[in-house]
């Protein structure tokens, strides 16, 4: 990955929700017609895999806040 595209991930990380959802749509608008070699599969292995311990992730740390909220509220 080039420094240019590195800087460029990590500004978007700094955009707000709907700043990333319309950089995103705006990304995906203008890659509709360019034509990318297929996905090896070990690459949607790899992008599967990703995915799922983000998102596991996610969950763990939910369950966290909501069983911390749960405590608080308790007298």
């Amino acid at each position: 990955m080039t420094t240019a595209t590195q800087h460029l991930l990590d500004s978007f990380d700094l955009l707000s929700a709907p700043e990333k959802q319309a950089v995103t749509c705006e990304i995906l608008r203008r890659m509709r017609d360019v034509d990318l070699p297929p996905l090896s599969d070990e690459e949607l292995v790899l992008s599967a895999e990703a995915l799922f311990l983000e998102l596991d992730r996610r969950e763990a740390t939910d369950a966290c806040d909501t069983a911390r909220r749960r405590e608080v509220r308790q007298p």
